[in-house]
């Protein structure tokens, strides 16, 4: 009789253990999901200050992973490596080699494409199907040729979208992306001294 006990004793010590496993499972992944909607500030360093509007339905993958990375504060002091006039503005490489590669090698999955890239929009850059990580986009133009492409935008420029037109363009496309990866912000503080950059990325949650 006690041998039983013991076994229905150790049983249920089990499953409640596995009980409060399960919630706190739940509660990370409940608290890693982003907001219905909130927005997130940008400041700048050509003294602007760009607010940006998000809306979770619009894609759901995308926007809990863009959440964590603000929250986290990952692009803080993120370079605006890539600006091509009257197409896009792109960021979202670590300045931390060490941080960009966490990131780097956790691709997430792709969303449909609900939100059209219309001026001002906010989208994921991609290297093919699911090879979503860091890396944003802000459309200066209406770019209707990439929903078809499957960049699903997720928010877009609520205020202070002329920050963004002005962000200095003089390098085009000219930095090294591998070396960026590499290298982080060393070298490009080095290579391209006048390259405007987020001073400070955090969410307001409405």
């Amino acid at each position: 009789m006690k041998s039983i006990l013991s076994i229905m004793a150790v049983l249920l010590l089990s499953t409640t253990a596995l009980m409060a496993q399960d919630e706190e499972a739940q509660a990370e992944e409940k608290a890693e999901q982003a907001p219905k909607r909130f927005k997130v500030i940008f400041e700048l360093s050509n003294d602007g200050e760009v607010e940006l509007e998000v809306a979770r339905k619009l894609a759901p993958i995308g926007v809990d992973q863009f959440y964590k990375l603000v929250k986290s504060g990952f692009y803080d002091e993120c370079r605006f490596f890539r600006v091509v006039p009257g197409f896009v503005v792109q960021f979202g490489i670590n300045g931390d080699p060490e941080v960009q590669k966490k990131w780097k090698e956790a691709p997430i999955q792709d969303d449909p494409v609900l939100f059209k890239n219309l001026k001002g929009t906010i989208c994921f850059a991609t290297a093919g199907p699911n090879t979503r990580t860091t890396q944003l986009f802000i459309n200066l133009d209406d770019n209707n040729n990439l929903n078809a492409m499957g960049f699903a935008a997720f928010g877009r420029v609520n205020k202070g979208l002329e920050h963004i037109e002005k962000i200095n363009d003089e390098y085009g496309q000219n930095p090294n992306q591998g070396l960026i990866q590499s290298d982080g912000n060393e070298y490009l503080k080095k290579e391209f001294p006048n390259m405007d950059y987020i001073k400070k990325a955090y969410v307001v949650e409405k």
